[in-house]
């Protein structure tokens, strides 16, 4: 059996190394920090060059520099980098960017941020390196158990390439995590959607093709392969949508929670619900925003009068 282990430092490469782990996956908190991740791309890069006889540095002189260290027990087949915990495309680019330096096979990792999908920083990064595999991590982008099937889904949508997730034999014994393992005969229903083992041996047995559908399949025809990549890219931006979409509810709910938490201070203080002044004002304010980000005005006001009228029937 093949293993994966999550390393940190450069000290956590030399013992999975040793030890004979066959991939290395740096997590979200590490990836947000370049220079960690620079470390640990250093480590692994001597590692792999020791492991085939290369010099790990030369000085300036151009004398060879042999590091005192012994061969790792296998080669390193793999390294899953996942997106860095703040929203920054670039970030997990330049991540990206740190570990092919290796020349071990570099595979993506979208976990989202802080329990939100962040499919806008996922999708800029799957076109601007179409070439690297990306993998879903639906537990940690719900961080619920409940909710990684219906994520799973978006592997086929988005022309992702299988999934990383958290199966535990007990989720509800688990010492980390526990609320979003799923059990293993959940996973073996969800395979369909997931990933396989021969399309990650794929992965660095075979060249990347060019673009993600077509590492999914293999259409017959130049005409299917190009829908299928025009089908992919709407998902994408469909599912930015959604979620874009999802914010925008849940700031409305929680402004009416406000307007009802402001209608209890009115009563209390005997202060009518409709203050023109004060309304007044809110609509500048968005015509004001509306102006400076290319909204329609006519269409700002009138989503601030529909708000408005509800947050009075709510006070």
């Amino acid at each position: 059996m093949e293993v994966a282990t999550e390393v940190a430092t450069p000290e956590h490469v030399e013992a999975a190394l040793k030890a004979g782990v066959d991939y290395l996956w740096i997590g979200a908190r590490s990836s947000a920090n370049p220079i960690a991740v620079q470390e640990i791309a250093t480590a692994i890069g001597d590692r792999v060059r020791l492991t085939e006889h290369r010099p790990a540095s030369l000085p300036a002189g151009g004398t060879i520099i042999s590091p005192d260290r012994t061969p790792a027990k296998t080669i390193l087949k793999g390294i899953l980098i996942k997106n860095p915990v703040n929203n920054d495309a670039a970030l997990w680019i330049g991540n990206i960017e740190r570990l092919e330096k290796t020349g071990v096979p570099v595979i993506a990792v979208h976990r989202g941020c802080g329990h939100q999908p962040c499919w806008a920083m996922a999708h800029a990064v799957r076109l601007a390196r179409p070439d690297i595999p990306m993998l879903l991590d639906p537990s940690h982008m719900s961080g619920d158990a409940k909710k990684v099937p219906e994520l799973m889904k978006k592997i086929e949508e988005l022309g992702l390439d299988g999934a990383m997730v958290e199966v535990h034999c007990r989720p509800e014994e688990a010492l980390s995590d526990a609320k979003q393992q799923i059990e293993p005969r959940t996973l073996a229903e969800l395979i369909p959607f997931g990933v396989t083992r021969p399309l990650l041996d794929e992965f660095w047995r075979t060249p990347s093709p060019k673009h993600a559908s077509e590492r999914v399949s293999s259409p017959n025809t130049k005409e299917e392969g190009r829908e299928r990549r025009e089908n992919t890219e709407l998902n994408w931006l469909r599912a930015e949508i959604d979620e874009l979409d999802s914010r925008l509810w849940e700031t409305i709910s929680a402004r009416m929670d406000v307007s009802r938490r402001i209608g209890i201070w009115k009563k209390a203080h005997d202060v009518a619900p409709l203050q023109p002044k004060r309304f007044q004002q809110l609509s500048e304010q968005v015509a004001h925003f509306a102006k400076e980000n290319g909204l329609s005005a006519n269409f700002a006001q009138e989503v601030l009068k529909l708000i408005h009228e509800e947050s009075l029937k709510q006070q």
